[in-house]
């Protein structure tokens, strides 16, 4: 990845994610559908960058707990009607896809306006999928500007 795709990244990863210093934060388990999945490291707790306090939000998924698919998680009403809010996956600067859950087109509650993503080790889901090696990918996935994937080879 060139200098400028990194820089890029790094930015876009201020703007979607308020991940705390300290690498990923607290790292809880995997999500019920991730949980079974090769790669899988758990969860942590993260506020998006347009984030409102004390509030209970509403979103869906696009693609599910699906490393090898770029998602967008979509802001939502408590009936699954968008209202504009959404972030894309990421890699972190460590390789590490941070994927959004729970199943796709599910409407979902994030209490405080805080979501808890899976993350996974791309090169370990890849192995787990047949491949030889694997790593985390910056993609599209519209209506998301970005989003990331695993991809394997």
């Amino acid at each position: 990845m060139n200098i400028f795709k990194t820089l890029l990244l790094i930015s876009c990863l201020g703007l979607f994610f308020a991940l705390p210093a300290a690498g990923h934060g607290d790292i809880g388990q995997p999500s019920s559908g991730a949980k079974q999945m090769a790669g899988a490291k758990g969860t942590f707790a993260f506020k998006p960058a347009d984030w409102i306090a004390a509030k209970q939000t509403w979103w869906k998924d696009s693609d599910g707990v699906a490393p090898g698919v770029a998602g967008c998680h979509i802001g939502t009403d408590e009936h699954g009607v968008a209202n504009g809010r959404m972030f894309g996956e990421a890699c972190l600067p460590d390789g590490i896809l941070v994927e959004s859950n729970p199943g796709k087109d599910v409407v979902h509650v994030h209490g405080n306006d805080t979501g808890h993503p899976d993350t996974f080790d791309c090169n370990a889901w890849c192995v787990g999928e047949g491949n030889t090696t694997g790593r985390c990918e910056v993609a599209k996935a519209p209506p998301c500007e970005q989003s990331a994937r695993c991809v394997c080879r």
